[in-house]
């Protein structure tokens, strides 16, 4: 009888019907493809996750081609942000008499809007989002508040060095970068 020498073939697998796939299986039993004894089944989920995961760009601190938007970017979202906290504050002070009250609502939408989705209303509408200088990812919650807090001084973001980062930036480790166009 003839030896066969190498790996064997993979039998052939099927996805199960939709209704089939949520489905807890008996004991002692495992769906096709999830038997962590099955090398190839788990060779295959993990080319498949290698393949779907997205490519992380460069960090702006190792980026020599880093170039961060222009001042009236920065600026006009700024704005935008300003007037929403102006309206968001009507609805538990006045404005015109509690100066406290917009200066609140802005740190705290610095806060919630960059640490979570990295850029805040008015940086959506200007192009520009908010990154972590070191890795490129997210600042996070409380990044961002201190980011948030050192911006309503005015002074730390108009000392600036030679990547537009102000002084509320670099304490906070983030810097402002242009968002890629979405399609």
């Amino acid at each position: 009888m003839g030896r066969v020498v190498g790996p064997s073939p993979a039998p052939v697998r099927t996805i199960p019907a939709r209704a089939d796939r949520h489905r807890r299986s008996a004991p002692g039993r495992s769906h096709p493809g999830r038997n962590p004894g099955d090398p190839a089944g788990y060779a295959s989920r993990l080319a498949l996750a290698a393949v779907s995961l997205p490519h992380r760009p460069v960090p702006p601190a190792t980026d020599p081609d880093f170039t961060a938007p222009s001042l009236g970017r920065r600026f006009g979202a700024l704005v935008v942000d300003w007037v929403l906290c102006l309206l968001v504050s009507n609805f538990f002070a006045d404005p015109l008499t509690d100066g406290w009250a917009p200066v609140l609502v802005l740190v705290v939408e610095y806060g919630f809007f960059l640490g979570l989705f990295a850029r805040t209303p008015g940086m959506y509408v200007t192009r520009i989002r908010c990154l972590s200088w070191a890795d490129g990812g997210r600042i996070g919650v409380g990044r961002a508040l201190l980011r948030g807090v050192l911006l309503a001084l005015v002074v730390p973001a108009l000392v600036m060095d030679e990547h537009r980062r102000g002084v509320h930036d670099r304490l906070a480790g983030s810097v402002i970068v242009p968002a890629p166009r979405s399609t």
